[in-house]
């Protein structure tokens, strides 16, 4: 399984900016798939994630209500829609997938196996 995460970019606080990640594989619908982030000086930090598709969806509490994970198992792509982006969501962001299957949403990363390169979002005032 292969991930190319894309999108990233400079954006002004309150706009917007969809993320995409490509991945490889056959089953993808059956796939966990999500995006994670990295922020400056902090650990990497779950940002949002599908158990498989349409199957739960969880937020991290600081983007519920802004982001949106979406799936289009036609094209093998998961995408990240971020809206009312704030000076706080500057970061590397990474696309994950676990192959494997879970109960619940895992928010460690551990819990995920395949990783895309990271696209770097900045926000600015």
């Amino acid at each position: 399984v292969q991930l190319q995460a894309s999108g990233g970019g400079l954006v002004q606080a309150g706009g917007s900016l969809r993320l995409s990640c490509a991945v490889s594989g056959r089953t993808f619908s059956s796939y966990a798939a999500g995006w994670f982030r990295q922020a400056p000086g902090k650990e990497r930090a779950f940002v949002a994630a599908e158990r498989y598709s349409g199957g739960d969806i969880g937020y991290a509490d600081s983007v519920k209500g802004r982001f949106t994970i979406v799936r289009d198992n036609a094209e093998n792509t998961v995408y990240l829609q971020m809206n009312s982006l704030k000076l706080e969501d500057t970061a590397v962001y990474y696309c994950v997938v676990r192959t494997k299957a879970m109960l619940g949403i895992p928010t460690t990363p551990v819990a995920y196996d395949y990783w895309g390169q990271g696209t770097l979002v900045t926000v600015s005032s």
